[in-house]
Parts: structure tokens; sequence; C-alpha cells
């Protein structure tokens, strides 16, 4: 039997600020000035919705720690600037969120500094305030369902009760790994077929979101 829904979880990038875009333009350009090649499908399959570890591995397997760190310190500045610089909501988000009125919380691979930033920069982090999870709080970052899991806990909700809104191949497998239905948002950088799978629908407007959370809501 389904539950009823009692908590929508949120990935941060790409499903509440639009900062993927960002991230994807800094990862190819860091891609060409060290050496390694990466079309925006590269950085899409490789980079997107995963931790910073996650990320910081494939680089050192490619060209070393010693590089690895230095990509990601020049990733986080450029990032910060970027978004310092004129970072939105993601289309459609600030009217999806009025709509809604179950409890909801965020969950991302993104570091809590991080996090702050961006959401203080859109307007959006006293909608989350003391409701903000990051896979820094886990031992394994999406696709392992750890940090879903961690979210639902910390919330006080059952697993099964819950929903996650995800814009990344990872995310919607970490999503699945822990039991929970899914909405996977390809107004962004993934392709909805990358999407796509059990206990998941796929939309690309975020003003659909409250509709179909309570479509799947009973």
């Amino acid at each position: 039997m389904i539950k009823p829904i009692e908590l929508v979880i949120f990935d941060c990038d790409g499903v509440l600020v639009d900062s993927e875009r960002i991230a994807l333009r800094l990862q190819v350009a860091l891609g060409a000035e060290f050496g390694w090649p990466l079309t925006a499908a590269d950085v899409v399959d490789r980079f997107i919705g995963r931790s910073k570890e996650s990320i910081c591995e494939q680089i050192a397997e490619r060209l070393g720690e010693e590089t690895a760190a230095v990509w990601w310190e020049r990733l986080m500045r450029r990032h910060r600037e970027a978004v310092d610089a004129g970072l939105e909501a993601v289309d459609g988000l600030p009217e999806a969120l009025a709509a809604i009125t179950l409890p909801v919380c965020v969950a991302s691979s993104g570091s809590h500094e991080k996090m702050r930033h961006t959401l203080g920069v859109t307007g959006l982090r006293e909608r989350f305030e003391g409701h903000v999870f990051s896979s820094s709080e886990v031992p394994r970052g999406k696709p392992a369902p750890d940090l879903f899991l961690h979210a639902a806990r910390r919330m006080g909700v059952d697993p099964a009760a819950c929903v996650v809104v995800e814009d990344s191949r990872p995310g919607v497998q970490a999503a699945r790994a822990a039991g929970m239905r899914s909405f996977g948002y390809a107004g962004g950088l993934t392709p909805a077929e990358r999407l796509a799978g059990p206990g998941t629908v796929v939309f690309d407007d975020m003003r659909k979101l409250p509709v179909l959370i309570a479509e799947q809501g009973v």
C-alpha cells in the first residue's frame, strides 16, 4: 500500500537554484586549463549531482590528488563569484513552493557553506531554515541512499512517505535506493531519458510540481 506523502525533499543545485549551468561552464573551462578535455555531456555524466568527494576522486584518478585539490579550490572560488554576479531560482520554483503546503527540506551533494550562499542569494534560505542536509553528513553521497534516509530520519518521516525532487541521474537513483518516490526535473541539464525509471515522474516545468505532488499524494 502506497503511503500518503508527508515530506518533499528537494535537491538544491538545478532544482531550487539555477546553478548547474554555472557549474557546467566552469567544469568545462577547468578541464581545458588542466589538460582534460571535457564536453558538456561529460560533465553532466561525471559530475552533476555528485558529491565533492566523488568529483575530486575522479579528477585525482586522471590528474593526481594535488591537481584535484587545486581544481576544486578554483571551482569553488569562481562559482562563488558567478553566484554573486546574478544567480536566480529555477524558473517557476518560487510559484511551486508557494503552492506546496507539505513539510519540505533540502538534501544536496553541496556543502552547507555553498547552500547558505546560493539559497541566500536567491531568497530561498528562510523557506528551508533548519531543514537543510548535506552529503557531508553521511558516509556515502548519491547515488547511495544515505543522504535521503538521513533527511527523512532527521525530519521524523518514514522514507516510504517521502518524495524527492531531483534533476540528476545519481539523485533519482538515490531516491529509488532509499525506497522513495521521485520527481525528475528535466528542465535543466539532464535529459529526460536519464531520469526516467521506476517510481519516478519526469516533468519539465516547476510550476507543474504542486499538481504532480497532489496526484501522487494519496
